[in-house]
């Protein structure tokens, strides 16, 4: 649709099958509790590619990469913000991706101050492609050592894409761009794979 732009379907469900299915598609869910699932395919599409990635590297001076939890996160990322208490991430929602999680698909990049859960952020791996999905801060540039962390991360693993989903001028400022939807499909048939990756380095080899 072109208002609201990218909405392509309402309903269904959030069933691990027809998630990474959507995903694989460029689409993904986004909703509040008082409607359907609706699902989006942005055109054009904010992307990140690791080897564009610009960050200075005096943002990690402060906070420390430490063990992986992807439930902390996920929840952390659902909490209230500051414009108010509206969230999209749902009881629902929460529950399908930690279930992505355990399969293998699921992953998240946490930063700490001393042992403070500080920011951090999730989302979901097809082969050579991770789909951001949220990230928080609690802490001043937390998200941002979180994300830095999350390029190392793409980089070891041979990842080649990170979809941003819709523009920010914030993620712009890191290298991020805009690519067509149409470009985006094709670097996903070149790049997104459904075969679950496995476990990243640190994380619990068991559901949190």
């Amino acid at each position: 649709m072109r208002e609201p732009p990218g909405l392509l379907a309402a309903g269904g469900d959030l069933s691990p099958t027809r998630l990474l299915a959507a995903y694989e598609r460029g689409v993904f869910p986004w909703y509040s509790a008082q409607q359907p699932i609706l699902w989006w395919s942005p055109d054009p599409r904010m992307v990140l590619f690791p080897a564009e990635f610009k960050c200075s590297r005096s943002l990690s001076k402060t906070l420390r990469h430490g063990p992986l939890a992807f439930a902390a996160t996920i929840r952390a990322c659902a909490a209230p913000r500051r414009s108010g208490p509206e969230t999209w991430l749902n009881a629902e929602m929460i529950e399908s991706y930690d279930r992505l999680h355990e399969l293998g698909f699921g992953h998240s990049v946490e930063t700490y101050r001393d042992d403070s859960l500080a920011g951090g952020l999730y989302g979901i791996q097809l082969g050579q492609v991770f789909f951001g999905e949220s990230m928080f801060s609690r802490e001043r540039d937390a998200s941002k050592v979180a994300l830095a962390r999350l390029v190392d991360e793409c980089r070891a693993r041979d990842i080649k894409l990170i979809d941003c989903q819709v523009a920010s001028a914030h993620l712009a400022g890191f290298g991020a761009r805009e690519v067509s939807r149409n470009e985006f499909a094709r670097l996903l048939s070149q790049y997104a794979s459904r075969a679950p990756q496995g476990k990243w380095p640190n994380e619990p080899q068991q559901p949190t």
